[in-house]
């Protein structure tokens, strides 16, 4: 709603896929009304003054201008030019506002900044739960509700073509949310799954070669998904498909050569871009190179920029510590052992070099993540094998820190795992969890995975036990105001999105 008295406005909206909506047309007065509006310039710019002694409301639905819009759009700008000659200071007056058609609670506001007279007063908002200060020119924050997670509900059961050892989240500005699973079948591919109504629905499919992983990553304002093909064809390719804007669809951009492929990464250092790959094997040889992608704006292909030895490589991690980058490589299987060290490398004059060595059991995955200017690695460490006795499938994963005295990553907490092939640091509010994928216990995948909390000096704590299945990988994501969890099932077409209840 927006009211106007003695106000000259020259309004302008501007969003993608949006029809034009004459609003001063909406806001005059029906032919014949008195007084009539006046055409009227100030320095320069021109406008209409809306003159009455009853404010002039102006209300239309927003399916009016967001005709494409499946929800509000990431990006919408409103630009007010106004003239006030006599306006008594209010507190709660909008030039502009978005309501909720069914409870008209306000969910986005345009209005004055706050007056001089309001300076020191304090506003409390309900819906926000929030206690606020003027500041002259802002409202400062001295209060507000933080969410904290309650329970985790069931919300959306996602069949998918085939297994899935994978899923990726991510958005595409004007266009929404994204799921991408890596699918076993070649046929019909792998989905693309986009986030509609309240649930992901298939959206693209695309041919892959027993898919392990997609990683989505943008080149400037070019938006691209890698996969990690595992197939065993000769020559075994992985492919990077580029968003085409004008048909909305990825299409394939670019092929490299990898060698049972289980992870990509991709990072940007200095203005560069990067790709990295963890090839798991060639043929039963797992000592081999992992490669080192980066994009050549001139032939705008990645390009080989190093090489890594690797053994088994399942999974990579990129991370930054102040002005240093890292990379972490998650080794797992050297033909003989799972007991093989994990090696993290640091960027150092235009490549990368060794900087510590981590004792892993058959590591899947790393996971990196900060509280409180603290710096964490968690290692998800899947079964110990060797030449001499059985498997174990029940053992520790590991939390470290970085010892900013010694330089190096020191354990800082054990945590019994099973099979555990991933790890997932999300925030709601201002806690902090990890999620655990156990996939094996040696006898069943129907296994409980479990989120923790982090709890200061008593490090992660078990919160929630999550029953799963055959559980391979778990991203979190928010969208609608909510939160959720996704996991992937590498022994059955079934996913599932789960909803995280806060209060």
């Amino acid at each position: 709603k927006c009211s106007v008295r003695s106000v000259c406005i020259i309004v302008s909206l501007s969003s993608s896929d949006l029809l034009p909506v004459d609003l001063l047309a909406r806001a005059l007065p029906h032919p014949g009304q008195v007084p009539p509006p006046q055409m009227v310039q100030s320095k320069g710019s021109r406008g209409l003054r809306l003159v009455g002694t009853v404010a002039t409301t102006l209300t239309f639905p927003a399916s009016q201008i967001f005709s494409n819009c499946e929800y509000f759009p990431a990006e919408f700008s409103l630009v007010v030019t106004f003239k006030i000659q006599r306006l008594k200071p209010k507190r709660n007056e909008y030039i502009f506002s978005l309501v909720e058609e069914a409870s008209d609670s306000l969910l986005l506001g345009l209005r004055l900044s706050p007056l001089q007279t309001e300076e020191g007063q304090l506003w409390f908002n309900a819906q926000r739960k929030g206690l606020f200060i003027c500041e002259g020119l802002s409202w400062r924050t001295l209060l507000q509700h933080q969410q904290r997670l309650d329970y985790v509900e069931d919300h959306q059961d996602l069949y998918t073509s085939s297994e899935t050892f994978d899923v990726e989240v991510f958005s595409i500005p004007s266009e929404g949310l994204f799921l991408a699973a890596a699918n076993r079948d070649s046929r019909p591919g792998s989905g693309i799954y986009k986030w509609r109504n309240g649930s992901f629905q298939l959206y693209q499919n695309i041919s892959t070669q027993e898919a392990r992983a997609w990683k989505h990553f943008t080149v400037g304002e070019q938006f691209f998904l890698v996969v990690a093909n595992s197939g065993e064809a000769e020559p075994e390719l992985s492919v990077i498909y580029r968003w085409n804007q004008r048909r909305r669809r990825f299409l394939r951009h670019q092929t490299l050569e990898t060698h049972a492929a289980l992870d990509w990464e991709a990072f940007h250092i200095h203005d560069h871009s990067f790709l990295v790959v963890a090839n798991h094997r060639r043929d039963s040889n797992h000592n081999i190179q992992s490669v080192i992608y980066r994009w050549d704006a001139a032939t705008k292909m990645f390009e080989v920029n190093q090489t890594l030895s690797t053994s088994g490589a399942y999974d990579w991690e990129f991370f930054s510590v102040g002005p240093y980058h890292f990379l972490v490589v998650a080794n797992t299987f050297d033909g003989q052992t799972t007991s093989v060290s994990s090696t993290v490398y640091i960027w150092l004059d235009g490549c990368f070099q060794t900087f510590q060595s981590i004792p892993t059991v058959g590591a899947t995955d790393w996971e990196t993540f900060q509280i409180d200017g603290r710096f964490f690695l968690a290692v998800a460490n899947s079964q110990k094998v060797s030449n001499r006795g059985p498997n174990l499938y029940s053992l520790n994963s590991t939390v470290y820190e970085l010892n900013r005295l010694t330089e190096t990553f020191i354990r800082f907490q054990d945590i019994v795992t099973h099979s555990a092939v991933d790890w997932e640091f999300f925030t709601i509010g201002e806690e902090k969890f990890l999620v655990v994928a156990n996939s094996h216990d040696g006898s069943s995948y129907s296994l409980n995975s479990v989120v923790y909390r982090w709890q200061g000096y008593e490090g992660f704590v078990p919160v929630h036990s999550l029953p799963t299945f055959g559980c391979r990988d778990w991203e979190y994501f928010s969208i609608d105001g909510g939160s959720f969890l996704v996991y992937s099932s590498a022994t059955s077409r079934l996913s599932k999105v789960f909803k995280l209840k806060t209060y």
